[in-house]
């Protein structure tokens, strides 16, 4: 049993053609789901958090230090997409170049990557959507709008917009790709003019003296019971580390390949847009929100304890601009389905692609005989993520999203180092510049982001990782396609 079998190129240009999936989008589709991932929860509810636990008004700082990292990441997962355009992202790319095992570790990475974030932008939702009800004096009962955890009357009680919104949005997924990209398009037209509006209208609000001092100085704060340092360079970093979150979108485009027209030229170019355009506008709305209100303003545990849930409103609330916190509240709303979608496309297509190969049972690669979408296990994925959303009390899952998506960056990083000195002469329809350069750089800069986050993100992350070594040896390895052949 070779634990370090590697799929042959030739296979997946194989399974290219043998694909079932229905080949619907081009590249301004591709990158309006790259862009439909990343604009949502970065700018609706993390700069709060980023802001006032992380790096004060330095969290543009920590905008462009994330945005460097995925653009070393970017190059490389270009590259890959120019030569393997098949759905399964990094995992795909590692079990060509690295070898079964560790492209089992990634792919076991990258569905607490989308599960994970899935689950956290559906609670985001949830809060944005009560939010939208409170600002038309319409109010849901308390035992239906928080976990049971976190509800402190007596009886029944669970998040129930959070659920809901999941099992509608894996409706639309086994409806078809195409229904949900055109659906997806439409929600970032929405969003990326509503993020102009609060760069260009919150521009006009900001006060100089709240970027003063810029980088505040070091210190311990109080989050969730627990003394953190904060502020200072360290908290530059460790803001990068827990707002990385954000920048899964560019990831999930690379797992669309599958149902991409033409992969190997529209994939490359969508990550690299997407990645482009969000970023500018992060560092810009970060900008302008620790400009309109000071940091410390985001207290949870002030005056508005929402602040830090919904940063963008409160800040035009505060600037005294209530009508635009009713439309930016709605196209948060609204923008995080976007968000919410393009994860659970992502998660599926990691599963139908770890299911063609065998390491998970073939339930998972079952396609509808008429949309032709892998809907056994979008079907699966939206009943888990459903339920955990609605009865769990989510704390920690950013971070262990971004641990996810760090992790699988740095071996993206890695392998598309290993492949070029192995194989220089595969066609490359894109190349990384200045490659080993940009690898190193990309290994060194995600392993401190992963190093900066949360203790408790970290264990259970590792946790999981533990989980997933004990499910590839009782189950994967036999099952495995390259290691048994007469499976």
């Amino acid at each position: 049993m070779n634990l370090f079998i590697k799929k042959p190129i030739e296979s997946f240009e194989s399974d290219m053609k043998k694909s079932e999936l229905k080949r619907v989008l081009g590249k301004w589709s591709l990158t309006a789901i790259g862009i439909g991932a990343i604009i949502g929860g970065g700018i609706f509810v993390l700069t709060g958090t980023g802001a006032y636990y992380h790096a004060g008004p330095a969290l543009a700082l920590s905008f462009v230090f994330a945005g460097i990292a995925c653009v070393f990441a970017a190059l490389c997962y270009s590259e890959f997409a120019s030569m393997i355009p098949v759905e399964g992202s990094a995992y795909a790319y590692a079990y060509g170049t690295i070898g079964e095992l560790f492209a089992w570790i990634i792919g076991w990475g990258l569905i607490l990557e989308y599960a994970m974030g899935s689950m956290t932008v559906a609670v985001s939702w949830s809060g944005y959507f009560n939010k939208l009800l409170h600002l038309f004096n319409l109010e849901l009962p308390l035992y239906l709008t928080q976990d049971p955890a976190s509800y402190t009357g007596e009886g029944f009680s669970m998040n129930l917009p959070a659920t809901l919104i999941v099992l509608l949005v894996t409706a639309l997924l086994v409806k078809g790709t195409k229904e949900a990209a055109k659906a997806n398009n439409i929600i970032v037209i929405m969003k990326v003019t509503a993020v102009l509006f609060v760069i260009i209208a919150g521009a006009f609000c900001i006060h100089v003296a709240n970027w003063h001092p810029f980088i505040p100085e070091a210190t311990s704060i109080v989050r969730e019971g627990k003394a953190v340092e904060a502020y200072g360079w360290g908290g530059v970093f460790s803001g990068a580390a827990a707002i990385f979150f954000a920048y899964v979108g560019f990831d999930a485009v690379s797992t669309q390949a599958g149902e991409a027209i033409n992969p190997k030229k529209d994939v490359p170019f969508a990550i690299v847009a997407s990645l482009l355009v969000c970023t500018v506008l992060y560092i810009l709305v970060s900008l302008v929100l620790t400009g309109m209100i000071n940091y410390t303003d985001f207290n949870p545990n002030g005056s508005y304890p929402d602040a830090i849930k919904a940063p963008v409103a409160y800040a035009f609330q505060i600037a005294g601009m209530d009508w635009a916190s009713y439309l930016i509240t709605i196209a948060a709303t609204v923008g995080l389905i976007s968000v919410l979608m393009v994860m659970m496309l992502g998660q599926s297509r990691i599963f139908l692609g770890m299911s063609k190969d065998g390491l998970i049972p073939k339930f998972f690669s079952d396609l509808h005989s008429t949309n032709k979408t892998p809907y056994k296990n979008t079907i699966f994925i939206g009943v888990v993520v459903a339920l955990v959303a609605g009865f769990t009390p989510i704390s920690t899952l950013a971070d262990m999203t971004s641990f996810g998506t760090l992790f699988a960056f740095t071996m993206v990083c890695i392998a598309v180092w290993l492949l070029r000195v192995r194989e220089p002469n595969l066609q490359r329809n894109f190349k990384v510049p200045a490659l080993p350069v940009i690898a190193i750089l990309g290994i060194l800069i995600n392993t401190v982001l992963m190093y900066k986050l949360s203790d408790d993100a970290k264990k259970l992350s590792a946790a999981w990782l533990a989980i997933g070594f004990v499910v590839y040896f009782l189950y994967s390895r036999h099952h495995s396609k390259l290691n048994n052949p007469k499976n």
